[in-house]
């Protein structure tokens, strides 16, 4: 009701003359309640809340351009609320894959500590197994040369004995001395 004129008014009660006696008077003055407070007539043709208190066009241009001016700056703030919002959580996605990297490099570590550390004891066993090869074949090879002295020195002995078991049978035998000739045989 509060846009309404009060020729609106008067064509809606119905009355060509427009203020129906007393009756018009009482509903412009319920219009002037409803819409803000006692209205007056102003000295410039306007209706105003009191003298000197009217919106002049430049006012009005302000206003509007303040208007335009905190509509910008709350779209701004709210364009920066959602850009650190978004730089929030690019960082987060960045810290995240930044810690499952690490997580990763870790485990490669880890494997390849594992890795050279049974090749490490992969070849002591086998430095172990070669020392003890060595020391195995060294008394093989000392085993050998004592048998072959052994066996030297029993065939030796058997040769001696044979030699005394000849000569032992024999009777008595003289050698040919070098300072004498030669025994004569017969031919």
């Amino acid at each position: 009701m509060a846009d309404m004129s009060p020729a609106d008014i008067s064509a809606l009660m119905g009355n060509e003359n427009g203020l129906n006696g007393n009756m018009g008077f009482f509903w412009i003055f319920a219009l002037m309640i409803l819409a803000g407070g006692g209205f007056n007539w102003g000295g410039n043709g306007r209706w105003n809340n009191g003298p000197g208190n009217y919106v002049t066009q430049a006012d009005l241009t302000n206003q509007l351009n303040n208007q335009t001016l905190q509509n910008s700056i709350n779209n701004l703030a709210t364009d920066n609320a959602n850009m650190r919002y978004d730089f929030a959580n690019l960082i987060g996605n960045q810290t995240m894959q930044m810690y499952q990297q690490n997580a990763n490099n870790q485990i490669e570590l880890l494997t390849a500590y594992n890795q050279i550390t049974n090749a490490i004891a992969a070849l002591g066993y086998q430095m172990n197994s070669c020392c003890c090869e060595i020391k195995t074949q060294m008394l093989q090879d000392k085993y050998e040369a004592l048998q072959e002295k052994y066996l030297a020195s029993q065939i030796d002995i058997s040769n001696y004995n044979q030699t005394q078991t000849i000569l032992g049978t024999q009777g008595r035998w003289v050698g040919w001395t070098p300072s004498g000739s030669q025994a004569a045989t017969g031919t």
